[in-house]
């Protein structure tokens, strides 16, 4: 089979296409053909050398990517939640099944440190696979694992929201643009920033209620609390990180919830604990979600008929240039390689 490996120097022209040996499923393990996988800006820092998870401090060679679709081709002894001809997609966290995080569950994710889906066949624990909804195709599939599962769990596991409530989401990348299609589902007044009028009116006809060219309006808490007729913003789905948090806390309403899953918009100012007090948010780091989490996000896929947003599709062996492409922002939605 072959495979993709990184490692020191690092970046993009590192990638490298590898022959490897087939591998054999052992017990209780699955051996999966795959089909597509996507990029998740995770992964782009980690090809790069700035994962403090990852590839800075791994020490050696890495297979990236944690998100992936395939189709199970031989099982080992023990193996009993799937079956061979079953197509799965590859979980984030390979351990981590149901309950609260812990340690132990946030160290199995895929790309490191578990090689990950960039490989033309992959051996994972049962329990690090799901099935996955029929109508869905396997580029689509491949975009649930991470991005999905992150705007899932900060609107429905963190989040106490309720229908009519007001969901801000940042971006046009895939986990807010999953936001924004499970926040309508759930019956959400949404909000969405982008620096694209173009990608915005892509974002109105998903059902975007509101729009915030955030170039062109810098102070977006602004437009949000206009929005909410100077309430705020009942969830934000911060990905900005350090350089956007400052709006977000403008933008929130008194005890609203802000989920921080990204930090793409850099380092800033700090957060002010005084205005945590005063307007009683809460601030909440997420990482993705257990496997109980995505099978009954799935549920509702299903249930809803929601089609993952993917824009742009590149062989995998054009690894290369689908980087670029996200490096560059070029994309609304998910960037997937198809096998």
């Amino acid at each position: 089979m072959r495979a993709l490996e990184v490692a020191a120097p690092w970046g993009f022209d590192a990638l490298k296409l590898v022959e490897a040996p087939d591998p054999t499923p052992g017990h209780g393990q699955v051996l999966v053909r795959m089909k597509a996988v996507s990029l998740n800006y995770r992964d782009m820092l980690m090809v790069n050398g700035m994962y403090s998870r990852g590839s800075a401090t791994a020490g050696g060679t890495i297979t990236p990517f944690s998100d992936g679709c395939g189709v199970v081709e031989a099982v080992g002894p023990g193996v009993t939640r799937v079956a061979v001809g079953d197509r799965v997609a590859t979980l984030f966290f390979q351990h981590w099944t149901s309950g609260r995080p812990t340690l132990e569950k946030l160290s199995s994710s895929l790309g490191f440190p578990i090689p990950g889906a960039g490989r033309e066949l992959g051996v994972f624990s049962q329990e690090g696979v799901s099935k996955v909804p029929d109508f869905l195709t396997d580029q689509q599939v491949a975009t649930l694992p991470c991005a999905a599962l992150t705007a899932w769990r900060g609107l429905f596991e963190d989040a106490r929201l309720e229908p009519g409530d007001t969901v801000v989401l940042q971006g046009t990348g895939g986990v807010s643009i999953f936001g924004l299609q499970f926040a309508k589902a759930a019956g959400y007044r949404t909000v969405i920033t982008s620096s694209s009028d173009d990608k915005l009116a892509r974002a109105k006809a998903l059902g975007a209620d509101h729009l915030v060219n955030y170039r062109a309006t810098p102070d977006w808490a602004g437009a949000v609390r206009q929005a909410t007729g100077g309430v705020g913003a009942d969830f934000i789905m911060e990905v900005g990180g350090a350089g956007t948090i400052q709006q977000s806390l403008k933008a929130v309403r008194i005890g609203g919830h802000i989920a921080i899953i990204g930090v793409v918009a850099g380092a800033g100012e700090g957060v002010n604990p005084g205005v945590l007090i005063t307007n009683s948010a809460r601030l909440q780091g997420l990482s993705v979600g257990s496997r109980e989490m995505f099978e009954a996000m799935c549920r509702a896929i299903e249930l809803h008929r929601i089609e993952p947003v993917v824009d742009k599709v590149f062989p995998w062996t054009d690894v290369a240039k689908a980087f670029a492409a996200m490096q560059g922002g070029e994309h609304f939605g998910k960037i997937v390689l198809q096998f």
